[in-house]
């Protein structure tokens, strides 16, 4: 039955939900788990014809969010950070620059749910005109209506990363219903999406696994993949633990197989070389404010520097492109 499943995939025929289950089922270690990594990879490499991209992230804030995401440090109700801070508009271009300068193919900026979305489009013009034209600017905002999604498009960005969130709902605040719309403003606007299976935590049961990977291929992304949750000090989520970066392979491998090849790629993150391997053609740095992270200043910390996630996925096999995102080629503004 899973070989049938994997074959059908590799055909890029499009997965039923029972399919999709049945994949994420398969225990670790056995030759169908085997099966399914090595079919996730190849798909992969179909799929971006087998050159891999490293993004980067710049967060540009740090302040009690009150949109409450419980797995999230800067959820007000977690009581990570006791002061708002940000980047100025100087260090925040120069660490876009810097990023640039190593490799990254594509630049997003970051910024919780309250932070002013004027001065956000602000400061993404001067970033904007600090960047090679070439390189796309992504936004990782809050939702945001049609008129702003124009607006984004209007101060540059190629795309967005935008995600309906494993327990959204229940674990947030946001109604999936406005997560949904978001992503449809987005592509009003000819904004291209990036997202991905996420948090991942060892209580996601396979339905809301399946449910939330459907989610992500009817949003016709660019890209999609998948990342776990990282436990937070402290707070209540982090007596539910961890998944293993094994079995976060595994799903990797099964998400990248339930999407059709038009999925130019598929994420992991926090980068390691068995996401990679399994099936991850992207992964990202981090510099600034980090979601999974208590310190103000992420990279070396949970964030990995540019130049470390491409010699992540060259270790992986990967080859890794040098130069402006080919996925978002043609949705860049100069």
């Amino acid at each position: 039955m899973i070989a049938s499943i994997v074959d059908k995939a590799l055909d890029d025929g499009c997965l039923a939900e029972d399919e999709i289950a049945a994949l994420f089922e398969v225990p670790l270690f056995t030759d169908n788990s085997a099966r399914i990594i090595a079919a996730g990879r190849r798909k992969a490499e179909q799929a971006c014809s087998s050159l891999a991209e490293v993004h980067a992230q710049v967060g540009l804030n740090v302040a009690r969010c009150p949109i409450n995401c419980r797995f999230c440090s800067f959820a007000a109700c977690n009581e990570v950070f006791e002061q708002e801070t940000e980047l100025s508009l100087a260090e925040a271009v120069a660490r876009a620059q810097l990023a640039e300068t190593e490799g990254a193919s594509a630049l997003y900026l970051m910024i919780t749910a309250n932070y002013p979305f004027a001065k956000y489009l602000e400061v993404a013009g001067e970033i904007r005109q600090a960047l090679r034209p070439q390189t796309p600017l992504v936004a990782n905002v809050g939702d945001f209506s049609l008129p702003q999604a124009r607006q984004l498009k209007q101060a540059g960005f190629a795309g967005i990363y935008h995600a309906v969130r494993l327990g959204e709902g229940r674990d947030t605040s946001i109604p999936v219903e406005r997560r949904l719309k978001t992503m449809q403003h987005a592509r009003e606007a000819g904004l291209l999406i990036g997202t991905c299976l996420e948090p991942v935590g060892p209580e996601h049961t396979t339905e809301e696994l399946v449910a939330k990977t459907i989610i992500t291929r009817d949003a016709r992304p660019m890209y999609s993949g998948a990342a776990r949750r990282i436990p937070l000090p402290g707070t209540e989520m982090a007596s539910l633990g961890m998944v293993s970066k094994a079995r976060m392979a595994h799903i990797v491998a099964v998400v990248r197989l339930a999407l059709p090849r038009s999925v130019f790629g598929n994420c992991t993150h926090e980068p390691d070389v068995y996401g990679a391997a399994a099936g991850a053609s992207l992964l990202w740095s981090e510099a600034g404010a980090n979601p999974r992270d208590t310190a103000a200043e992420t990279e070396g910390r949970h964030g990995m520097a540019t130049g470390l996630c491409r010699e992540t996925l060259i270790d992986a096999g990967w080859q890794v492109l040098q130069g402006p995102s080919r996925w978002f080629a043609g949705n860049a503004c100069s």
